[in-house]
């Protein structure tokens, strides 16, 4: 059954993160808030809560999962990127904005695309995520909280706890969530190539 935590949007109580936080670490599964609607988050290295997510939300192999992070030097971590990315990234981090990119060593291998070996990677523009990314202290491996058949980011804390309490381990809300997903930018060829338009400006990515 799915734990709910309700926390403020300007001051998330830091008791409850710190309870989130900690389902985290012991493997579990959680749906919690971003700029671009509500997402899955498990622990980086978490097999078996990729697989959760990739059963709930009826994914095949190929799916790019995300890893959420809390700043940009994190992210640089786990991407390669040649100086002209690294600048077309940085410009539009923190946002609503998923980038695909080659992966480096230190990514985890369970959520690499099978054949192209790169990872989605973003950070999010949003409070409560940031806070529990920066008590977490490592990223978030991710997936947008996005049904089958469905276009749209769940956006509803409540109904996420009520539809999916015996999927997830934990459900964190601060009643702010952004209206639609993330814009997906594959950067991981020489072509720029935009997978999905969402929440945010395709456009610097278009010339």
């Amino acid at each position: 059954m799915a734990r709910y935590f309700d926390v403020h949007p300007a001051n998330p109580q830091r008791r409850s993160l710190n309870q989130v936080a900690d389902i985290v670490r012991g493997g579990g599964l959680i749906a919690y808030p971003t700029d671009s609607g509500f997402a899955f988050g498990c622990r980086m290295g978490n097999a078996e809560g990729l697989e959760r997510i990739r059963q709930i939300r009826d994914l095949d192999r190929h799916h790019h999962f995300t890893l959420v992070c809390s700043s940009f030097h994190q992210l640089g971590q786990y991407v390669e990127m040649s100086n002209q990315t690294f600048r077309l990234v940085k410009a539009h981090t923190p946002g609503p904005y998923t980038f695909i990119l080659k992966a480096t060593r230190q990514a985890p291998k369970a959520m690499l695309h099978d054949k192209k070996r790169t990872v989605g990677v973003r950070i999010p523009d949003h409070v409560t995520a940031d806070a529990l990314l920066d008590i977490l202290g490592e990223p978030l491996m991710s997936s947008t909280l996005m049904m089958p058949g469905h276009t749209d980011a769940a956006t509803d804390g409540w109904t996420i706890a009520e539809e999916y309490a015996h999927q997830l381990d934990a459900v964190l809300d601060s009643g702010d969530v952004g209206l639609g997903p993330t814009t997906i930018v594959d950067l991981s060829a020489d072509e720029v190539a935009i997978l999905r338009v969402g929440a945010g400006d395709p456009r610097p990515f278009e010339d």
